[in-house]
């Protein structure tokens, strides 16, 4: 928890185009891989050794929290490149490790860096909590389990005074935000069997995500499903509900999506930034909540369901192959330079128009995301309401770009454009 009293909220990071957003956007902790060894090693762009300290600068300037994921399987050849990664991770000053293997807990402890349990672990009940409290200061849920059971354990913590390594109680973290699938907490073998791509290493090839025909053996006649993607749940979103989660007792309130683009990041976050303010204010109301959910239905999802908070036996599938977002991006162009004095950011059109009125987004390494409606611009140095392909323009901007900015435009899903 935080020390305003407020729930902890943890953003994905793949890339530092999305742990700026995830910064920019109120989120009190973040987590992020390096190289093979987390959960999204294929997924995300994923950071190195090198980035570590960087990502702790950053972070530290904001009062964020750093949390480094090391939850797949560990082999024996991997140990030494666990042990070389951890005691990095500590000289940085990274604020906890995120694990599933006893290797990495056995080791973590030994170099006195704080762990937290990954949901890959598939923590249940009281119990079990009782026992990694030894090593352990939080720990994330199993997704299975419903809201009153998540209760139940944040109760017992307090009535039992359970504590970790650090003397403070226990905290419990959940899911709140992004992809599910049919695996028990992640725990899949579908990738594996079809593409010796192991899921459990990071390297999912998402085959569940997939159209599939059911076939009788026997007679060779097809079953008829109402849902052609009978593997790819929607995605799990609680804001609808963000007062109930609040109301079990849990810590820290998780957002999935480190393979997702720096965008979904920024919105997501805001989104559920704004939605835990109110909550506290006591101005959470299901008029904002519309709202909200018209927010982050504009990024990528598949659709969005309650996944098993609130007691639903069977899950809800996906109708669509990729994303069911009301918006999407276009690229148009790069940054090229900046000029502080007047505070102007010009860049390279490269493909489509732009118009005044449009909806711009600009995201970099340094900048993370940005974006607004563009109000006006000069093109080729004249004052014009237009820019085509090839063009140079000039926007007024409050923020710096660099090169390695990227500029696109906003437009509806179904959109048209030239």
């Amino acid at each position: 928890m935080t020390e305003s009293g407020k729930i902890e909220l943890m953003a994905p990071a793949g890339s530092f185009e999305s742990l700026q957003a995830a910064i920019a956007n109120g989120a009190d902790s973040v987590y992020f891989g390096v190289d093979q060894l987390n959960m999204r090693a294929r997924a995300s762009i994923n950071f190195t050794i090198e980035d570590l300290p960087e990502i702790v600068r950053r972070c530290e300037e904001r009062n964020v929290r750093t949390y480094l994921t090391l939850n797949t399987i560990i082999y024996d050849h991997d140990l030494t490149i666990i042990k070389t990664l951890l005691d990095a991770a500590k000289e940085a000053n990274i604020t906890a490790v995120i694990v599933m293997d006893q290797a990495v807990i056995s080791y973590a402890r030994q170099i006195g860096m704080e762990i937290h349990i990954s949901t890959q672990i598939n923590i249940t009940n009281i119990e079990t909590v009782k026992f990694y409290a030894m090593f352990a200061d939080t720990m994330v849920m199993s997704r299975e389990l419903s809201l009153r059971q998540v209760k139940k354990i944040c109760e017992q913590i307090e009535k039992e005074q359970i504590k970790g390594p650090g003397g403070e109680l226990v905290e419990i973290e959940i899911f709140g935000h992004g992809a599910l699938c049919m695996a028990v907490s992640g725990k899949c073998y579908m990738s594996l069997h079809a593409y010796n791509s192991s899921a459990n290493r990071g390297a999912c090839k998402q085959n569940c995500r997939k159209k599939y025909t059911v076939i009788d053996q026997d007679t060779g006649i097809e079953m008829e499903l109402d849902n052609e993607y009978i593997m790819s749940p929607k995605d799990l979103c609680t804001l609808d509900f963000l007062d109930q989660v609040i109301d079990t007792g849990i810590k820290v309130l998780k957002i999935e999506g480190r393979g997702r683009a720096p965008e979904y990041v920024a919105k997501v976050i805001a989104t559920y930034r704004e939605a835990i303010d109110a909550y506290y204010e006591g101005d959470f109301n299901q008029d904002k909540v519309k709202g909200w959910m018209t927010e982050l239905s504009k990024v990528y999802n598949r659709g969005f369901w309650s996944g098993y908070y609130l007691g639903q036996k069977l899950g809800e599938w996906s109708d669509v192959d990729g994303s069911k977002a009301t918006q999407k991006k276009l690229y148009l162009g790069k940054g090229m330079h900046y000029f502080p004095k007047s505070k102007i950011g010009e860049f390279k059109i490269e493909a489509f128009d732009l118009n005044v009125g449009d909806t711009i987004l600009i995201t970099g390494p340094t900048t993370g995301v940005e974006e607004f409606e563009l109000t006006e611009m000069m093109v080729n140095d004249v004052v014009s309401e237009t820019a085509k392909k090839g063009d140079s323009v000039t926007i007024p901007l409050e923020f710096r770009i660099r090169p390695s900015d990227k500029l696109y435009k906003i437009v509806l899903t179904e959109e048209t454009v030239k």
